[in-house]
C-alpha cells in the first residue's frame, strides 16, 4: 500500500530546522521525503492531509514496564494514544526471561508490583527467544523490544539468596548473558535497588557488560543510588563503562529528596567527565517531580533476602518488624530510603493485586494508617504482607527546576517508566504529549525541533535502535501526526487514566492504527532484534 501525507510540517527526528513537505510511504517503510510541493505526482492508494499538523518520527518509550500487558492487552492505548510506536521492555533488571521453571513462582511475585499479574499466562516459556515469540503472537500495536534483565540471570545462575558471587558464578552469568544477548536484546538492564540486582557486585556487572559489548549493547541502569550516595554511585556506574567498554544509560534519572537536591550540579559534573573518557553515555527522564515503583522498596534490603516468599514471613515477625522501623528510621549506609526523602505523606499506594484491599489505592501511607487505625508503617507492613509484596506506588521526591535542568541535558530522552496496573502514574497516559504542550508550548523550554528529537530520534541512538526515530528514506515508516498547538497531556495523580489531546494520527510500519485521535484496530508492531 502506498500513503501520502502531504502539506505537513516535518520535524525529522534530527533536531534540524521544520520544513513542509511531504512523506511517501510504501509498505512498511518511508520510500521518499519531499519539501514543497514536490508531492503533487505522487500515486498513492491513500492521502493523509497533513495541513496545519506537525509530522514527526513515532516517539520511542526506552524505559517501560509493558512487559505483561503486552501479551494480555496487546493494543497498549495509553502509549498508542502519546505517539509512542516504539518501546524497550525488560527495565531494571527484572523482567521476563530467562525464567527457569524453578524459580516460576517465587518470579511471578517478585514481578508483580512492578509489572502487575497475568494468571492466564503459561510462564513456561524459560528464555528471552520463547518470550518474544509470545509477543510476536499476541500482535502488538507498537514494535517492542527487550533488554536482557541483570536479575533474570543472577537468579539462574545463582538463586535469589543474598550473597557476593564467585568467579564460578560470574562465569555462569557471563555464559547465560552470551546465550540471551542472541535472542536480540539491545542490552543489559539492572535495578541496583531490586532483589536480586541489589546483591550485585560491580566486578559481576563489568564481566557481564563486556559480553553485552560483543553484541553492540547497551548497559541501562537504575543506579543504586538516586539520592545521599548518588555521587559514588554514578561513579560505579562510569566504571562499568570504563572498564568494560560498554556504553552507559542512566534510566530516569534524578536526584530524590530535599536534603541530596544539593548534588545535581555536580551529577552534571560527572556527566561531563565521563564524555571526557571517551564513554558513550547517555539517560532517560519522565517529565514530572513524582516517580513511581513498588511499595516493596521502601523495606530494608535485607528484608528480600531470599524472595517474595521470605519477605512476607518476615514482614509477620513482630520482632523483625521494629527493626525494619529502626532502619528505616535510621537509613542504612548505600541505601536508598524512600520514606526518608518522600515521606509516608508523600508516598501514595496506585496498585495491589486482591479485591479486599482495593479501598487503599490513592491512599497515602498517613492516610492508610489512618483508614486501619494504625500507626502508618505498621498498616504498610500489614498491606505487602497480605498483597505478598504485589502493591505499587507513587513517590513525590523533586522540584519542577530540577526537571526543566535535567531535560535540557544534551544526554537526554524521554521515557514514561510507566506502571500499568492500578491508578497508575499519569505520565503511563501522558508523558510524551506533556513535553510537547508544557515545556515547548506553554513555558518555551525547548525548541520544538530539539523536543521531537529528545522523544525520538535521540532515543533511537541511545539504544541501538536502527532505522527507527528519523523520517528519512528507507526508514521503518513509524510515524506521527500532531497539532502543535493543542497537544497537551489531561491526566493528573487523582484522575491519570486520560488520554492526552493533539494526537492526530499514529503510523506503526506503514499501517495507520490512530487516526483523527481514534483507534483503527491495526496491530503492525513487531519485535525489533539487535541482531
Amino acid at each position: 500500500m502506498r500513503i501520502v501525507i502531504k502539506n505537513a510540517k516535518i520535524v525529522d527526528g534530527s533536531g534540524d530546522i521544520p520544513y513542509f513537505g511531504s512523506v511517501l510511504v510504501e509498505g512498511n517503510k518511508i520510500a521518499s521525503v519531499h519539501k514543497d510541493k514536490e508531492e503533487e505526482n505522487f500515486r498513492a492508494d491513500k492521502v493523509i492531509d497533513g495541513a496545519g499538523f506537525v509530522l514527526a518520527p513515532g516517539f520511542i518509550d526506552t524505559h517501560s514496564h509493558s512487559d505483561l500487558k503486552v501479551l494480555s492487552e496487546p493494543q497498549l492505548l495509553p502509549k498508542l494514544h502519546q505517539g509512542i510506536t516504539t518501546e524497550v521492555l525488560g527495565q531494571d533488571g527484572i523482567s521476563m526471561a530467562p525464567l527457569p521453571e524453578k524459580y516460576i513462582e517465587p518470579w511471578k511475585k517478585n514481578l508483580a508490583g512492578l509489572d502487575g499479574t497475568d494468571e492466564k499466562l503459561d510462564w513456561t516459556f524459560k528464555d528471552t527467544e520463547s518470550y518474544l515469540k509470545l509477543i510476536e503472537n499476541a500482535k502488538p500495536a507498537l514494535n517492542e523490544s527487550y533488554l536482557l534483565p541483570h536479575g533474570n540471570v543472577r537468579m539462574e545462575a545463582m538463586g535469589l539468596e543474598n550473597r557476593k558471587a564467585s568467579e564460578k558464578d560470574i562465569e555462569k552469568m557471563c555464559e547465560i548473558a552470551e546465550r540471551e544477548m542472541k535472542a536480540g536484546c539491545l542490552g543489559l538492564s539492572s535495578g541496583l535497588i531490586y532483589m536480586p540486582c541489589a546483591y550485585g557486585t560491580t566486578e559481576e556487572l563489568i564481566e557481564m557488560c563486556k559480553v553485552v559489548k560483543k553484541f553492540d549493547g547497551v548497559f541501562v541502569v537504575h543506579q543504586r543510588s538516586e539520592a545521599d550516595t548518588i555521587i559514588p554511585s554514578m561513579d560505579e556506574i562510569i566504571r562499568i563503562g570504563k572498564e568494560s567498554g560498554v556504553a552507559i544509560h542512566f534510566s530516569h534519572f534524578k536526584v530524590c529528596g530535599k536534603p541530596n537536591w544539593k548534588y545535581l550540579p555536580k551529577m552534571f559534573e560527572k556527566l561531563d567527565e565521563a564524555r571526557t573518557l571517551g564513554l558513550t553515555v547517555s539517560f532517560d527522564q519522565y517529565p514530572y517531580v513524582a516517580g513511581s515503583t513498588m511499595l516493596g522498596v521502601i523495606l530494608p534490603p535485607w528484608v528480600h533476602d531470599g524472595g517474595t516468599d521470605l519477605a512476607v514471613e518476615r514482614l509477620k515477625n513482630e520482632k523483625l518488624r521494629k527493626k525494619m522501623k529502626e532502619d528505616i528510621k535510621n537509613g542504612i549506609p548505600g541505601w536508598d530510603n524512600f520514606v526518608s526523602f518522600a515521606g509516608t505523606d508523600g508516598i501514595f499506594i496506585t496498585s495491589v493485586a486482591s479485591k479486599k484491599n482495593q479501598d487503599v489505592v490513592g491512599l497515602s501511607l498517613d492516610q492508610l494508617g489512618k483508614l486501619r487505625c494504625k500507626d502508618a508503617l505498621d498498616a504498610t507492613f500489614d498491606l505487602l504482607a497480605e498483597e505478598k509484596n504485589a502493591v505499587g506506588m507513587v513517590d513525590f521526591y523533586g522540584t519542577e527546576e530540577h526537571v526543566v535542568s535535567i531535560m535540557k541535558r544534551p544526554e537526554m530522552n524521554l521515557c514514561t517508566d510507566g506502571l500499568l496496573s492500578g491508578k497508575p502514574h499519569p505520565r503511563v497516559y501522558g508523558s510524551f504529549p506533556r513535553v510537547l504542550g508544557k515545556y515547548v508550548r506553554e513555558e518555551k523550554q525547548l525548541k520544538l525541533e530539539e523536543a521531537i528529537r529528545k522523544l525520538s530520534g535521540k532515543a533511537a541512538d541511545a539504544l541501538h535502535i536502527k532505522n527507527r526515530g528519523y523520517v528519512r528514506e528507507n526508514y521503518f515508516a513509524d510515524l506521527v501526526l500532531l497539532d502543535e498547538t493543542k497537544i497537551i497531556d489531561k491526566g493528573t495523580f487523582t484522575q491519570p487514566e486520560q488520554f492526552p489531546e493533539g494526537i492526530e494520527m499514529v503510523m506503526v510500519n506503514g499501517a495507520v492504527a490512530l487516526e483523527k485521535g481514534k483507534v483503527t484496530g491495526e496491530r503492525n508492531g513487531v519485535v525489533i532484534r539487535n541482531l
